[in-house]
């Protein structure tokens, strides 16, 4: 390492020191949700003794263990939060695949235009993504109630990517604008129709973008809260929704651990998304940025 690049022992100390306590801090509430979670409300609610969520002390009185898994049982097998895990599923798989379809079709074409309508259908594609979701799931309310579709998955899909459908256009229009025309010309030359150039040499390119849309698009669907728990019934409910029907209301008793437990493995499935993804995310950002 040169002169010129070698950092004072005290920069490195202090950057070490600044990134463990920043990970440690970002890291605490979930770690902390974790732990929880094996532990009866009790303990991890106590207002006597804060050190009951650490030890244990009724879990043990009460189970005969310092951990349980009774919040996990409870949310899973009685209240059935599996059903709810597939209702997510089904609707993310379904809300990613429609959006990225039609996010790279329309993001292409409209990279590659050269008219001016071009920019005015993105902003106006803007102006709704900007828009609160509650204002246009009202509309969705009146046809799909008339029409008997309320309650069902496939609705949900259809609000959620016409919803998330402006901000995939506008994403992948930007990667797509930092790919250079050169590589559909050369393509086009070589016997490549327009389609088979898109598909066989522009998509390989870019599909860290497309993979950091998708991720961004999955997110979306995943943690939705307000449209899916006003477009579906309570026998087709989403994860979210049914983590905030273990609260109770006012008229029924809900059980907290139960959503202790639920919280944990709805966040689980984003870490291990995220980490098995990283480089693809890393990539696919710095390419929307970068001029190709």
């Amino acid at each position: 390492m040169s002169k010129a690049t070698r950092q004072p022992p005290s920069v490195r100390i202090m950057a070490t020191s600044f990134l463990v306590i920043w990970l440690i801090v970002a890291a605490f509430p979930f770690l902390w949700t974790l732990w929880g979670s094996f532990k009866v409300e009790g303990d991890f609610f106590s207002k006597a003794n804060w050190a009951n969520a650490i030890f244990g002390t009724l879990t043990q009185e009460e189970t005969g263990s310092s951990f349980t898994g009774a919040g996990y049982y409870g949310a899973w097998v009685q209240e059935e939060f599996w059903r709810a895990a597939l209702n997510t599923t089904l609707v993310c798989i379904f809300v990613v695949t429609v959006s990225l379809t039609c996010g790279t079709l329309g993001g292409y074409a409209l990279a590659r235009s050269t008219h001016r309508y071009a920019f005015w259908f993105l902003l106006f594609a803007l102006m709704f993504r900007a828009m609160p979701p509650i204002t246009l799931v009202s509309g969705y309310l009146l046809p799909f109630f008339e029409w008997n579709l309320w309650g069902h998955l496939y609705t949900t899909v259809i609000v959620l990517v016409a919803l998330n459908q402006p901000f995939t256009l506008w994403m992948l229009h930007s990667f797509f604008k930092n790919i250079p025309k050169d590589l559909d010309e050369s393509a086009m030359v070589d016997g490549c129709t327009r389609f088979q150039a898109f598909r066989h040499v522009i998509i390989p390119v870019m599909w860290p973008g497309v993979i950091t849309t998708g991720l961004f698009s999955f997110l979306l669907a995943y943690n939705d809260f307000a449209v899916t728990t006003m477009l579906l019934s309570k026998e087709n409910q989403t994860m979210v929704p049914k983590i905030a029907s273990f609260l109770g209301t006012t008229q029924t008793k809900g059980n907290v651990m139960f959503a202790v437990s639920a919280v944990v493995s709805v966040t689980a499935p984003l870490f291990v998304m995220v980490m098995f993804f990283q480089r693809q995310i890393v990539s696919g950002l710095t390419a929307g940025a970068v001029k190709g």
